[in-house]
């Protein structure tokens, strides 16, 4: 069993790959989303989830996913497809870092994929490369609520690969960028997505008694329960981001570049 097919398997029951509760996201995209006409561009969509519960109630709305994950895609087009969204939605099986469009965005959401890009600000530069002036990102990353003990650290964490929330903002802000909004995932949030991720590999465990990859895992569902319990739970934090920009100078930027083919 490779990485993606256990995150796949671990995510059944939290579809938003990241701490955030369904209210939390309904109210961050009621922020975010713009009213009327608008294009939307999830760089590191994986299963599409944010990308769908976006479009829900709103018809004028059209979007983008983008993620190298395959078989994340083929499940956001059977989803997109059961929900009528098919002919506004579209998936591209790529890096998102490398991905162009011949369109510009009125809002880029990049949740939990900084990975991707190298960091927070490296994210938000891709993602500034594909707005529409005046557009909108949302962006959700990992902080630290505190600075990480022993048990964070050797549960596979470096102590400098995230900074505390103020100079998270503070570096953002430095940037160019100014906050519009903001979430800080609660402990609850945070717990109900680490047993929901937890639980749903372990339950796929005991209900495939005679495959293979059984043992494997039980033990994906225990290293990471041990890792998150005794290791970085209430230290590891998670914000996401409404950020503008203030009006500057006209972007540099083409609305009309190659299109994309859509995998």
């Amino acid at each position: 069993m490779h990485r993606r097919q256990i995150s796949s398997i671990a995510h059944t029951l939290h579809p938003i790959a990241a701490p955030l509760s369904a209210a939390s996201v309904r109210t961050l995209l009621d922020r975010a989303v713009p009213d009327g006409e608008a294009r939307l561009l999830d760089l590191g969509c994986g299963s599409g989830t944010w990308l769908l519960r976006a479009q829900a109630g709103r018809p004028d709305l059209r979007a983008d996913g983008v993620d190298n994950d395959a078989d994340a895609l083929v499940a956001a087009r059977a989803a997109a497809d059961a929900a009528g969204l098919g002919d506004r939605v579209a998936f591209y099986a790529q890096d998102a870092a490398g991905f162009s469009s011949p369109h510009r965005y009125d809002l880029v959401l990049s949740i939990g994929a900084s990975h991707a890009f190298g960091g927070m600000l490296p994210t938000l530069k891709a993602a500034e490369s594909h707005l529409v002036p005046g557009g909108r990102v949302l962006v959700g990353d990992c902080f630290w609520e505190h600075e990480p003990d022993r048990g964070t650290l050797d549960s596979g964490f470096a102590a400098d690969e995230y900074d505390d929330l103020a100079t998270t903002v503070d570096r953002v802000v430095a940037e160019g960028w100014v906050p519009l909004y903001g979430h800080v995932s609660t402990l609850q949030e945070w717990d109900d997505y680490e047993w929901s991720w937890t639980g749903s590999l372990s339950r796929w465990a005991l209900d495939h008694p005679g495959d293979p990859d059984h043992v494997q895992a039980l033990n994906a569902a225990a290293a990471h329960r041990a890792a998150w319990l005794h290791g970085y739970r209430g230290t590891l934090g998670f914000v996401t981001l409404l950020l503008g920009r203030e009006p500057g100078p006209p972007y540099a930027v083409s609305r009309d570049l190659p299109t994309p083919s859509p995998s």
